[in-house]
């Protein structure tokens, strides 16, 4: 069972290697795949994880279905300014991104609040471009590019710096620890609102 290492061990301050393209399709590639989306499912905050975070020195991530069927669309108001009800999206698929590049980051920068899963319970705000645009592998060795602002670029700029040894602490401002109960406590007032 892979676990999620925390921000002590080692590889996490590696540069990770690239995936030889001869791998590409091997048992050894589709399991180092599945154990990051089994250590991705089981924490229920996971929005993304890069290989290093299990221990395997990788240019590889994953952004977890969650991503893609969170509902960004509840602040939209109708013409007539009634807000529209909440669309739930279909269930998506996680994603995968072999040795990817970032091609362009916006120059704009926002500070976003920003945890990680390797650095449990610590919370921070960082500087992150405003859109940015990956180029990539799929599982199957194809290449294909993904543009995305919002939530979605700044998974592509933190789990690229996962990749280069670059955790998010390193750059955070106002880091603050939360402890799991307070976000346990959280989670379950908001069930109730």
């Amino acid at each position: 069972m892979a676990k999620i290492l925390q921000q002590d061990a080692p590889v996490l301050r590696a540069e990770a290697e690239p995936v030889n393209p001869k791998d590409f399709g091997s048992p050894r590639l589709k399991k180092i795949l599945q154990d990051m989306r089994v250590a991705l499912e089981k924490e229920e905050d996971g929005v993304a994880i890069a290989a290093p975070q299990i221990g395997v020195p990788l240019r590889i991530f994953i952004v977890s279905h969650r991503v893609f069927e969170m509902d960004d669309t509840s602040s939209e108001t109708s013409p007539q300014g009634e807000p529209q009800p909440p669309v739930k999206k279909a269930p998506a698929r996680d994603m995968v991104f072999i040795n990817p590049s970032l091609l362009k980051v916006s120059r704009k920068k926002k500070w976003v609040p920003e945890g990680c899963l390797s650095v449990r319970w610590l919370y921070g705000e960082v500087a992150r471009a405003d859109k940015a645009t990956v180029r990539a592998y799929d599982e199957q060795g194809k290449l294909f590019t993904r543009g995305a602002g919002g939530l979605l670029a700044q998974i592509f700029q933190h789990e690229t710096d996962h990749l280069n040894g670059v955790l998010f602490i390193d750059t955070a401002r106002n880091v603050e620890q939360v402890t799991k109960e307070e976000i346990e406590r959280q989670k379950h007032q908001h069930h109730h609102e």
